[in-house]
């Protein structure tokens, strides 16, 4: 199961726009969905109006929906979740939708999240992540945190997850916050492409790498014209090159990355779970 939530947990839409790009790769169709009356305050998370037809009027309730795709050379199907964070009655919540990834047979969770930073947006992305345990951690590539403070509906989710006994992993990616205008789409390549390694899956990512390298020319463009904002980008890439490890990542493991993206561009036939 592949979850996002709009609001807090989705700057600059990207975790968002990431579940909908899969919904039409892989033409999800819809399972099921959490009940929009318990938890959601409609003054906040508010409903909205659209026509039919120009004659008759149609409204729309948020709510969290299920929905299900096969996507090719991938040996189960997958549950993908959208929709905003929740208002209300966050333990409920997690609880009725743990109970429906149950009785799907969902086996790993993996949770999309994207918050603002200090990024530059002419660097790659800075992805971050927390796996179940700290083997699944290491062999995911993610770094251990010592975050401590306020979070939203994927973190209270993820921990839920591992109480009820069901591996989850996070996926977080950093949008520069100078630029946290939707869409960002350098911002949703980098975290599927990441979501690709988790499940060892190929991911088609249709028009996005296009799209990517176009918003990052508009941004540069745009920053060019304000001698503020460009220096402050140049102030960005000199601290973000600055903390680069390049001595991060072995050869071993490089070597092993690379075999697993041969192995998915060949319908080689991950392991990954639901």
């Amino acid at each position: 199961m592949v979850v996002a939530f709009e609001g807090w947990n989705d700057a600059g839409e990207a975790a968002s726009a990431a579940i909908e790009h899969l919904q039409l790769s892989w033409e999800a169709t819809a399972v099921d969905e959490l009940s929009q009356d318990d938890y959601y305050d409609f003054q906040v998370s508010r409903p909205t109006v659209h026509m039919v037809d120009g004659v008759t009027r149609r409204i729309d309730w948020p709510t969290t929906l299920l929905s299900r795709c096969s996507p090719a050379g991938f040996d189960q199907d997958l549950v993908l979740v959208q929709g905003p964070e929740p208002n209300l009655r966050w333990r409920a919540f997690c609880d009725e939708l743990i109970d429906k990834a149950q009785r799907l047979g969902v086996s790993t969770v993996v949770t999309l999240g994207s918050l603002l930073a200090d990024t530059a947006h002419t660097r790659p992305v800075r992805i971050t992540g927390a796996g179940y345990d700290a083997e699944s951690a290491e062999r995911h590539g993610f770094a251990s945190t010592n975050y401590e403070g306020p979070t939203g509906i994927t973190g209270v989710l993820h921990y839920a997850c591992v109480q009820a006994g069901i591996p989850a992993i996070s996926i977080w990616a950093a949008v520069p916050h100078y630029v946290s205008q939707s869409p960002s789409p350098k911002v949703t390549l980098a975290m599927l492409r990441k979501l690709e390694d988790v499940l060892d899956l190929e991911i088609p990512f249709g028009s996005l790498p296009e799209q990517a390298e176009e918003w990052q020319r508009t941004v540069s463009e745009l920053a060019e014209e304000d001698d503020e904002v460009s220096e402050y980008v140049r102030s960005l890439e000199e601290r973000g090159d600055a903390e680069v490890d390049l001595t991060e990542t072995s050869g071993e493991q490089i070597a092993a990355d690379f075999e697993r993206y041969l192995r998915r561009r060949r319908g080689g036939g991950p392991s990954s779970a639901t």
